[in-house]
């Protein structure tokens, strides 16, 4: 017998599909020359501070004194303190190292999370959205309800009509490229509190962020430490779609729903410490040790070689390097967003993040328009329905190309035009 919620799925992965359709194109026209600015991939290669670190973490696994083989399954203490360090403490947030978990990237860890909750709970994403939020709980059976994000409201979701448990927010937004400021994010961790609902934010795109009224991490908001789990990822701060390296963060101050069984619960705790007091409360700590269970049993924790990398993006000359790649990112998504206004677009996005979020001319449907930026213009978007029902209309368009093929593809959509 095979997992039936599989079969709610879409056919295809919607990247997947894209590039099924490039290749079916370059099969037909194999002169095209195909600009991408449609999959989040960098371009950029991997700054210096990075490269010396790998060297120095691959000369270190040569020798026997200095080799590691498994690694703590939070990852290592020296990446663990540095986030700490750098990403919260130096912003206000009193977060502690044991509450952060390193992992291969955003992607992975906020399809799995939804495996400590229960089947019944009751999801809120927005739409459009990022894929992964929606396909991994459709696998567990969930139900899903929908946030409209249109133009109509400022892409700003409302909160919704009925109780809901789990809320799936990503700021800057993949794929609108849209952000919320902390007025409004506050909204959303009141809402969570009052309705001990949790929420998973997904800060991955925070480092584009330019505006000071932008919230960098949820934990900003006073009280989110009790609703949210934050997850974080390297690969488009640092280039790291390659190397693979992000983290997560879990609160210990966040409590699930009772009831929990008081032994079982208790287990998973050290021994000095009660998860459940007499009284039937909920201690804190337990979501924080559930995720260290399920991590240790399925996940055998990210390379030495690549947390040495993430490492020293937090040093002085680490931060200068990756600051320069962001702001080549941005200076890209400037572009981007003048000459498609020029060319009379309305175009959303790109001011805090590397995603611009387009309107189609004409009333075209999301697909159609991809076929003719491919066909016409020789340049891959994505398409807005592939996050979404709200997104139909509209097309997905990424900063992380070269400045000359971004330069060249907004040359050949206006000669198009």
């Amino acid at each position: 017998m095979i997992n039936e919620n599989f079969l709610k799925l879409s056919g295809a992965y919607l990247f997947s599909e894209i590039a099924q359709k490039v290749k079916a194109y370059k099969a037909e026209a194999p002169r095209a020359d195909i600009i991408s600015l449609g999959i989040g991939d960098v371009t950029q290669p991997l700054c210096p501070a990075v490269i010396e670190a790998l060297h120095k973490a691959t000369d270190e696994m040569a020798i026997a004194t200095s080799f590691r083989g498994y690694g703590p399954e939070r990852g290592y203490d020296f990446l663990r303190e540095a986030i700490v360090a750098n990403d919260f403490r130096a912003r206000g947030i009193d977060i502690d190292a044991d509450e952060v978990f390193v992992s291969d990237g955003a992607k992975s860890d906020t399809g799995n999370f939804q495996e400590l909750l229960s089947k019944d709970v009751r999801i809120a994403v927005t739409d459009p959205v990022y894929p992964v939020y929606v396909d991994s709980n459709v696998m567990a059976g969930r139900e899903i309800v929908y946030l409209p994000c249109t133009a109509e409201n400022d892409f700003v979701p409302q909160l919704p009509k009925e109780h809901v448990d789990v809320i799936y927010l990503c700021y800057p937004n993949n794929p609108t490229g849209t952000t919320l400021t902390r007025n409004q994010l506050k909204v959303w961790v009141d809402y969570a509190l009052q309705n001990n609902a949790l929420i998973f934010y997904d800060a991955a795109y925070e480092a584009y962020i330019q505006s000071e009224n932008v919230p960098h991490s949820i934990y900003e908001i006073l009280g989110a430490k009790r609703c949210a789990v934050e997850f974080h990822s390297y690969s488009k701060t640092a280039g790291f779609t390659g190397i693979r390296c992000g983290y997560t963060v879990v609160p210990k101050a966040l409590l699930p729903a009772p009831p929990v069984g008081r032994r079982a619960a208790n287990q998973l705790l050290s021994k000095d410490e009660e998860v459940l007091p007499p009284t039937g409360g909920v201690r804190e700590g337990l979501l924080n040790a559930l995720w260290n269970r399920r991590q240790s049993t399925k996940f055998n924790g990210t390379s030495y070689l690549s947390q040495r990398a993430a490492e020293a993006i937090y040093t002085p000359e680490g931060k200068e390097q990756v600051k320069a790649t962001i702001a080549y990112y941005m200076k890209n998504a400037r572009l981007m967003r003048e000459a498609l206004t020029d060319m009379g677009f309305n175009v959303y996005g790109g001011v805090d993040a590397p995603y611009l979020w387009v309107r189609t001319p004409n009333d075209m449907k999301s697909w159609e328009f991809f076929d003719w930026m491919l066909r016409s213009a020789h340049v891959v978007c994505t398409p807005g329905v592939g996050f979404g029902s709200a997104g139909e209309g509209y097309v997905r368009l990424t900063a992380f190309g070269t400045y000359e093929n971004t330069k060249e593809a907004l040359r050949r959509i206006n000669d198009k035009l």
